[in-house]
Formats: structure tokens, C-alpha cells, sequence
């Protein structure tokens, strides 16, 4: 029987108006996981603080990457599944899912019914329980459903996969010469979800390299991303610097801030910024909206003369070969 690949991602609103964008949201913070306080909390902070206010701020962002096609995560990755498709052509059956929204993740396992075989791929490098546990977890629970189960084999995580790195190494590398400093900036997690696996601390410096003890620190694992596309890159630590964005709340989150970073970078006299963002495969509203216009529009602010945002892996031919060669052995 024909094998099956499943890519997840995180998800992406129908559209790019307030009520799509509500009922996006309304899913994805109603995850445990993401939220992870006692439900009534956190009952009372979504339908009290979140729902009444940021789906209009949020639709606002998403108009300004919005594109005639639909959403560019969605885009992304249906652009991947489709080159995959056609590289793998009769030997897999390949079929993408989002966390939250569409195409559901019924919907995926459905395209992959008559599959003996199933990997599963979670599209996030760095794991974290808010992303990829709340995934695998979902994906799991359907599997469990069915009457009959397919052999399952589960990629938790590729930070530092070689052909990853050097996929996502390669496409920063032509924007190395031209630059003055590259920003390596991760989406950010709450530190309590640091604590909560396992670290009996939350590094204030670079986190030290992975090992038994550390092994499923979310912060650790992007560090380590980031000493080795460096070393890739042959970057110096003066020559790059890592940072976590897309911060929610006032609880406190890992640091150092992205937009925190910037003004400390301007005061060392640094002009031309490159941004890359190794916690992403596909281009989205964290990388276009966040990194793209508003850091640029800070950055500038600050003094800088360019900011320059390097595209995520999409469907980059050097991403295809990596997920063949890496993950479907």
C-alpha cells in the first residue's frame, strides 16, 4: 500500500476580515496549550480581555499582508505540498493539515486513508508544547479514532537537522555580504512553558548546547539552530545575534525581545539589518507583518538604513530535497 506524508503548520483565518479572523483566534486560544492557565482563567481572559478587542487589531495586520490569492501561510505550504506531490509522485501520498483552521486536520487524515504508513511532520523546527504538543496531541487523538490504525512515525522536531540547516543556511547566505549584522528572531513562548519542561531555570544569555538535561527547552533548541547556521555561515557571535518576537500578554516571555534587539543594534552603529526567522518554514503574519513592516518601520526609526527580511523556506527547492532526504527514510 502507498505511504502518506502529512505536513502540519499552525493555521491561518478563512480571511482577512474581523469575524474570520475572531473565529481563528477563538480556536487557536481556546488550545490548553497554548493557554495553559486553569480554565476558568482562562475562559474569562479569552471572552473578556482577547475576543472583544484583538480580532479587529489582528485583521488589520492580516489586510496588509493579505494577498489576491488568499493567505500566504496557506499559499506556502500548499505550494510545498504540491512539489513534494510531484518529486514523490506515486511512492506517497502527500497531504497537508492546520492545527486550527483549514484544511482541517480530518480533513488530511481523510486524503491519507488508504496509507499503510503515515509520517507525520509538524512544520515548526523548534519543539514547543504550545505548537507542536498541542499538535501532536490533536493529530493522535483523530488517529485514535479509527478503527484501524496506520504505522505512524512522528518528526517532534528538526532544529538541528543538517539538511535543514543548511537548506535555511543557504538562503540567508547571499544577504550575508550586503549586511551589516543578521538577526536570528524565534517566535517567542511564555517562560513558564520553559519551566514546565523541565529546566529548572530560564537562561538570561545564550542557553547552553542541548544535551539529556535540556533537551525539550524550546529556547535552548533555537539557540542551538542559531550556533549552527552560524557556524554554516561562518559568522562570528559579533557578526549575528538571537532574539524571540510575537510576544502576547504581560506575563513575561523569553528574552531578548526582537523589538528590544533593534535599538541596541542601531546604538552599536549598525545600518544595514538582515532578519531571518529559523522558528518558521512558511512566510505568515509573523514574518511579512511583524518583521517585514513593523521592525522595518522601527528600524528605520531608529536610524537604520535597511532592513532587510530573508524569505522563509516555502518551497524552496533546497527545503524539498531536505524533508525527502531527511524524514522519509
Amino acid at each position: 500500500m502507498k505511504k502518506g506524508l502529512l505536513l502540519i503548520n499552525l493555521g491561518t483565518p478563512d480571511n482577512c476580515d474581523t469575524a474570520s479572523v475572531r473565529r481563528y483566534l477563538k480556536e487557536f486560544l481556546s488550545d490548553k496549550r497554548v493557554i495553559d492557565l486553569p480554565a476558568p482563567i482562562r475562559y474569562l481572559l479569552l471572552y473578556g480581555v482577547i475576543l472583544p478587542f484583538r480580532p479587529k487589531q489582528s485583521a488589520h495586520a492580516y489586510q496588509a499582508i493579505w494577498t489576491e490569492e488568499g493567505s500566504p501561510l496557506l499559499l506556502n505550504s500548499l505550494s510545498l505540498k504540491k512539489k513534494l506531490q510531484e518529486k514523490l509522485a506515486d511512492d506517497y501520498q502527500v497531504a497537508l493539515g492546520m492545527r486550527y483552521g483549514k484544511p482541517s486536520l480530518e480533513t488530511a487524515l481523510a486524503e491519507l486513508s488508504m496509507c499503510s504508513a503515515i509520517t507525520i511532520l509538524p512544520l515548526y523546527p523548534q519543539y514547543s508544547s504550545a505548537a507542536t504538543g498541542s499538535t501532536i496531541e490533536k493529530i493522535m487523538a483523530l488517529i485514535a479514532e479509527k478503527s484501524t490504525h496506520p504505522s505512524v512515525h512522528i518528526i517532534r522536531d528538526f532544529y538541528n537537522q543538517p539538511a535543514f540547516i543548511q537548506a535555511q543556511a543557504e538562503l540567508i547566505k547571499p544577504y550575508i555580504a550586503n549586511h551589516d549584522h543578521l538577526l536570528l528572531s524565534y517566535h517567542g513562548v511564555p517562560e513558564r512553558h520553559i519551566m514546565r519542561a523541565g529546566c529548572s531555570k530560564v537562561c538570561t544569555e545564550a542557553c547552553p548546547p542541548v544535551t539529556e538535561m535540556n533537551q525539550t527547552c524550546y529556547r535552548a533548541q533555537c539557540y542551538a539552530t542559531s550556533t549552527q547556521l552560524a557556524d554554516y555561515l561562518q559568522l562570528d557571535t559579533s557578526r549575528y545575534s538571537t532574539a524571540f518576537q510575537s510576544r502576547l500578554g504581560k506575563t513575561p516571555w523569553i528574552k531578548p525581545y526582537t523589538d528590544e534587539c533593534l535599538p541596541e543594534l542601531a546604538r552599536r552603529g549598525i545600518k544595514r539589518l538582515a532578519v531571518a526567522c529559523p522558528s518558521f518554514v512558511a512566510d505568515c503574519l509573523e514574518t511579512i507583518e511583524e518583521i517585514g513592516i513593523r521592525a522595518r518601520e522601527q528600524w528605520l526609526g531608529l536610524g537604520g538604513e535597511e532592513l532587510t527580511l530573508i524569505p522563509c523556506l516555502n518551497d524552496s527547492d533546497g527545503w524539498v530535497e531536505a524533508i525527502i532526504s531527511s524524514f522519509l527514510t
